[in-house]
């Protein structure tokens, strides 16, 4: 038998998903199996697994230790951490991340920023690896690949919580830096319908609503222009995937650099020019909105990421 006693960090979560961390070899199946049998209770009574789990909770599980290893396993790809840390505290990590390097694994050998952060966090002694049987730290917003910028990471429950909510209803507000080609001298919303194509992985954007499209707006406004390239700032009011490139190329004013939704001309002047080979985006802003709970002290407050030196050529 195995007694686990929930600490602070660990609270809120489902029960279920508290198992299915600190087994994660074994199948749902074998929990609720367990959970029906009273082989894993909750502060000594049966439990289903929709509880939600309160620091101080105690947890037996009534299983031999060779059940428990078998169904037991580190799936952590340790790397050399190489982190570009804008803030961080209990809760959360603010990043900016390298064009080039992807957000979450795409394949299962993929070293992504969740590698680089749990090893980090490995490394500061913050994480061990049986606390991510119960916690798993990972980034709470994606960028493409060659996309750079800010990325928050949840270190904790609590943390990845918040993070989920202000995402998923809009409130924390994004803004990203981009070149384009052409000259852009006034501010303007844009609005239509994205259509993404799961094959490709490719997107394109009407004007005309269709049952399988969903909605789009984005803001932009100059920062500075020539008759060749626009430097915008890009206010994201809806997120959808590649939103910010596919919208920009539909009006003709495309990403320097970007291969997929570009000008090929216009990247291979540049590609030339200053040796660029990805698009010239960046999520430069974050403006966080009034948070209530464990997390008001991030209420309000704006964290910022520096360009990365491809922008220099523009200005």
């Amino acid at each position: 038998m195995r007694e686990v006693k929930i600490k602070a960090n660990e609270a809120g979560q489902r029960f279920d998903k508290w198992l299915a961390k600190y087994m994660n070899q074994a199948p749902k199946s074998f929990f609720y199996k367990m959970l029906r049998k009273k082989n894993i209770t909750l502060n000594g009574k049966k439990a289903d697994g929709s509880e939600r789990l309160a620091e101080g909770d105690e947890i037996k599980l009534f299983l031999s230790e060779e059940t428990l290893e078998k169904f037991s396993k580190s799936d952590i790809l340790y790397v050399k951490p190489q982190l570009s840390i804008i803030y961080e505290d209990e809760h959360i990590l603010i990043l900016n991340k390298p064009a080039g390097m992807l957000s979450q694994k795409a394949e299962p050998q993929d070293i992504s920023m969740n590698e680089h952060i749990l090893s980090y966090l490995t490394d500061t002694g913050q994480c061990t690896i049986e606390s991510l049987r119960h916690v798993r730290p990972s980034v709470c917003n994606r960028l493409d690949r060659n996309t750079s910028g800010l990325i928050v990471a949840g270190k904790t429950i609590p943390g990845l919580q918040a993070m989920s909510l202000v995402l998923k209803d809009r409130s924390l507000h994004k803004f990203y830096h981009c070149i384009t080609g052409g000259e852009l001298s006034e501010s303007s919303r844009l609005e239509g319908y994205l259509i993404k194509d799961r094959q490709t992985n490719q997107v394109r954007v009407t004007r005309q609503e269709t049952p399988q499209a969903a909605y789009i707006q984005t803001e932009y406004r100059p920062l500075l222009h020539t008759k060749e390239w626009t430097r915008l700032e890009v206010r994201l009011i809806t997120g959808r995937s590649h939103q910010i490139r596919a919208h920009l190329a539909s009006i003709g004013h495309p990403i320097i650099g970007d291969y997929k939704y570009g000008d090929d001309r216009i990247n291979q002047i540049y590609k030339r020019k200053y040796k660029i080979t990805h698009q010239l985006l960046h999520s430069a802003r974050m403006e966080f909105p009034q948070i209530n709970g464990e997390l008001s002290y991030l209420s309000g407050r704006v964290f910022e990421a520096p360009e990365p030196k491809e922008f220099q050529y523009f200005s």
